[in-house]
């Protein structure tokens, strides 16, 4: 199937999630990738749109491969399986990484500042978070994303996502309160496959869309 782009990925995932309107949810896109398809959800359920900062870690030896990621929050997780430090270390980094991940949060804390101000999350407490991007396949960046969210302690988390390997997100399912995915793959593979336009989402699109959200208007109220 597929999807043209995130804004009509956005768009399906909305109409998915439309009988949570009632509940005053809050959605939390994951940067950059995540926020044209949040905004949709956003524009459909007629709730607050907000931007979560989250970088996937790579082995500098082996560039296409994930080996962990981190999240604003001080949020940090290792695929155990492809990361192993040395015994006894004190960190669940093998040295070789410690760069990675002080660089990616440095780039963390740099679009914390351009897209919010510097500003923290708002509370979450007593909220319904839907949790966006645009697809998953390993699923670190996403356990991580989710672990920030719920560090900002939710009523409820719903992670929702257009397309995601069939494995990961039966994983993923057991992290958080609910999961929604329009489509699964049978095996991994690269997330811009299942777009026909999958335009890298710059700082710009960002900052645009988070203003764009917030002069949205309520959605007309079903007759039915």
């Amino acid at each position: 199937m597929g999807f043209q782009d995130r804004g009509e990925a956005g768009r399906q995932l909305g109409r998915l999630l439309g009988r949570v309107a009632g509940e005053q949810p809050i959605v939390i896109a994951v940067a950059r990738g995540g926020v044209p398809v949040g905004f949709e959800v956003a524009r459909a359920l007629g709730a607050p749109l907000e931007v979560l900062a989250v970088r996937k870690l790579v082995s500098p030896r082996q560039p296409e491969r994930t080996v962990g990621a981190v999240a604003e929050g001080g949020v940090l997780i290792v695929d155990e399986r492809m990361a192993r430090p040395p015994a006894g270390a004190e960190t669940p980094l093998p040295p070789e990484l410690l760069a990675v991940r002080e660089r990616e949060e440095i780039e963390i804390e740099r679009r914390v500042r351009r897209f919010r101000g510097g500003q923290p999350l708002p509370s979450l407490r007593g909220r319904v978070a839907i949790l966006v991007d645009d697809g998953v396949t390993t699923g670190l960046t996403a356990r991580a994303a989710v672990a920030a969210v719920y560090k900002l302690d939710p009523r409820r988390l719903i992670f929702a996502v257009p397309v995601g390997s069939l494995d990961v997100v039966g994983e993923l399912r057991t992290a958080v309160d609910e999961l929604v995915c329009v489509e699964t793959r049978l095996a991994r593979w690269a997330i811009g496959l299942s777009y026909s336009d999958f335009t890298t989402v710059d700082d710009e699109q960002v900052i645009a869309q988070l203003e764009a959200a917030r002069n949205l208007p309520a959605p007309i109220p079903s007759s039915n």
